[in-house]
């Protein structure tokens, strides 16, 4: 399940994040990649514990909590603290899947990797290539967003930052831990969720088969739900 979630950051969180991130120390990416990813990473990253992640990451997920449409597409447990990273001209990210465990270092926070996402910090026509290529079973889809929006995929999927040819591609990413660890059965429980918002819009929440439905979610979720 592939979902653009747009405008995840107002133009005011964005601009902070920016202020942020653009003022901030840059470290070779690779200080965060197992050894699969290690052979196809060039790019640049902030140092995980810095001041600026830690600000800007907490903007992100301010915003995350905020987003009716990421909670009911990601039904998130547990949300790894963000990360951002920049590819300049030639940096690229080869064909990797992420790891399914992510550990914060020096720390005994973990999760499992569910869901990967990719938050877009520049505007999508300040720099060419640097698409991110993800691999599905209909073939492979590219995604250019703009500034602000974000893509959530399945971590187990396997994707690509393909060359940066101009200017700079800026972006932040992080994992999801759901409540529902099977990718089809979130989909399912997403596909009926949209499906009963747009009913209750134009019948209202209180009639029968509204009532009916939303139950029939609920149970539904508490039968697939780790937590």
């Amino acid at each position: 399940m592939l979902i653009a979630i747009p405008d995840l950051l107002s133009k005011a969180q964005l601009a902070q994040v920016r202020a942020l991130v653009d003022a901030a120390e840059w470290v070779d990416g690779n200080v965060t990649s197992g050894h699969q990813a290690a052979l196809a990473k060039r790019n640049e990253q902030l140092p995980e514990g810095s001041e600026a992640a830690r600000t800007a990451g907490g903007i992100v997920l301010d915003a995350l909590s905020a987003s009716p449409l990421f909670v009911a597409a990601a039904l998130p447990l547990k949300v790894y603290p963000p990360l951002f990273n920049r590819y300049g001209i030639g940096q690229s990210f080869g064909a990797h899947v992420d790891s399914a465990i992510r550990i914060r270092r020096g720390s005994d926070f973990r999760i499992r990797t569910d869901l990967s996402a990719t938050l877009f910090l520049e505007d999508e026509h300040a720099y060419d290539g640097g698409d991110l290529v993800i691999e599905t079973e209909y073939g492979e889809r590219k995604f250019r967003l703009p500034a602000g929006h974000m893509l959530l995929y399945p971590a187990s999927s396997v994707h690509r930052v393909e060359p940066v040819t101009r200017g700079v591609r800026l972006a932040s990413f992080f994992w999801i831990h759901s409540m529902v660890r099977d990718n089809e059965a979130r989909r399912l429980l997403f596909d009926l969720d949209s499906s009963i918002q747009a009913i209750a819009a134009d019948r209202g929440h209180s009639d029968p088969e509204m009532v009916r439905l939303t139950g029939v979610y609920h149970n539904l979720l508490r039968r697939w739900a780790d937590a």
